[in-house]
């Protein structure tokens, strides 16, 4: 048996068994279900968003709360690096208008398996169908197709995921052995999920429609971006942003012309439009799309006849909501292990010897790159105090 355990095979379980085998260190990876690395996969499918590519302030600034906790493991690990890394793995790589880095081929199978070739010739034990179940004192108790084993690792790094996509391995059944050991788990929420909306039979021509270029606010967040309106509310990069707000109830509100200023837009709107109706007159003069103008007449109709008024809502449009998708439906989920339990390595204080990284700790960020980044850096820090420990 290794000295050293990593239990879960996705980004972070990776970085960390990479690190504590560049170290020098066998390392025997446990991943409970058939194949590896399955949550990267699915994310690929869409293009394969590794990091963001801006100034680090603004990088970290995504992290929200969690940033300051994280801001060792990112500055270690910064975009940069990350893609110095995928690079190394054979992958050539663009970025887009907005930042986002991807692979030529966008996919992440072929990063993939150059990875765990890699960490094959750097001597790595990987065993699928390894379910964790818990401890028994200082073993680590292992259900796997040969049976229950007990497993006495020097150091353990836990890299279970969130509590989304459970049939992609992150089930979240970890903080149930956590619960039973007195060891603190934030509760799971969902994060960088869709919106619940109860539209009418009207929204019904326009599910499936893009909400492009619009501007987004939910408390005291903003985000420029897009939205998809399907048929249980509104989806997309635009809203994923604002999901702590909106998981605490805060009221959307959408501006459907952000580049054109208020006053300039009641100028406008008042034009006169004849025997126009007024949908036509707001695409003509104001160049709404269908499914933009089919959600301002969904969300405030009857629309006000005053310029001024009719321009103020369509810089603040209110939709009511209620409330996000469930956590499974979630892409992310905020919640995990707290960074005060654990110590400068992300070590947990309350057991010596076991790490955690990845979506396992309460930290949350939106689409774009942060949230692979994250696991990658949390799980390459993990990794290597981990391997600070052995020695």
């Amino acid at each position: 048996m290794s000295r050293a355990l990593v239990i879960g095979g996705g980004p972070a379980g990776l970085m960390a068994a990479e690190a504590l085998l560049s170290a020098g260190h066998d390392v025997t990876l446990a991943e409970a279900k058939p194949s590896i690395g399955r949550k990267l996969l699915m994310a690929g499918k869409s293009g394969l968003n590794i990091t963001k590519a801006e100034p680090f302030a603004a990088f970290l600034s995504a992290y929200g709360e969690a940033a300051t906790d994280l801001r060792p493991m990112l500055s270690a690990f910064p975009p940069e690096e990350v893609m110095h890394w995928a690079e190394g793995l054979g992958q050539t790589l663009f970025t887009g208008s907005t930042g986002r880095v991807f692979p030529h081929g966008m996919k992440a199978s072929p990063l993939l398996r150059a990875w765990l070739a890699r960490l094959d010739g750097m001597g790595l034990e990987r065993h699928t169908r390894w379910r964790w179940t818990g401890w028994d004192g200082d073993a680590v108790l292992m259900d796997t197709p040969e049976g229950p084993q007990r497993l006495t690792p020097e150091a353990t790094v836990l890299a279970l995921g969130g509590a989304s996509w459970a049939r992609l391995g992150s089930d979240g059944n970890w903080a149930g052995i956590f619960a039973t050991a007195g060891l603190p788990v934030t509760p799971f929420a969902p994060a960088n999920a869709g919106l619940v909306v109860a539209w009418s039979q009207h929204m019904k021509a326009q599910f499936g429609a893009p909400l492009k270029g619009l501007a987004f606010r939910a408390g005291t967040q903003r985000s420029r971006g897009e939205a998809v309106i399907s048929a249980r509310g509104l989806e997309g990069g635009g809203l994923y942003p604002l999901s702590p707000a909106l998981r605490e109830g805060a009221p959307l509100k959408i501006d459907l012309c952000p580049d054109i200023e208020r006053d300039t837009l009641a100028k406008r709107l008042a034009r006169p439009r004849g025997k126009q109706s007024l949908s036509n007159h707001l695409r003509k003069v104001v160049k709404l799309s269908p499914a933009a103008r089919a959600l301002l007449m969904e969300c405030a109709r009857p629309l006000p006849d005053d310029p001024a008024a009719l321009a103020a809502l369509l810089k603040a449009l209110p939709v009511p909501h209620e409330g996000l998708r469930p956590l499974d439906e979630a892409i992310s989920v905020a919640g995990g292990v707290p960074f005060a339990a654990l110590d400068a390595g992300l070590m947990l204080k309350d057991r010596p010897g076991t790490f955690v990284a990845g979506e396992m700790l309460d930290w949350e960020a939106p689409t774009g790159g942060y949230l692979l980044t994250g696991c990658l850096a949390t799980g390459l820090w993990a990794g290597r105090a981990a391997a600070a420990r052995l020695g």
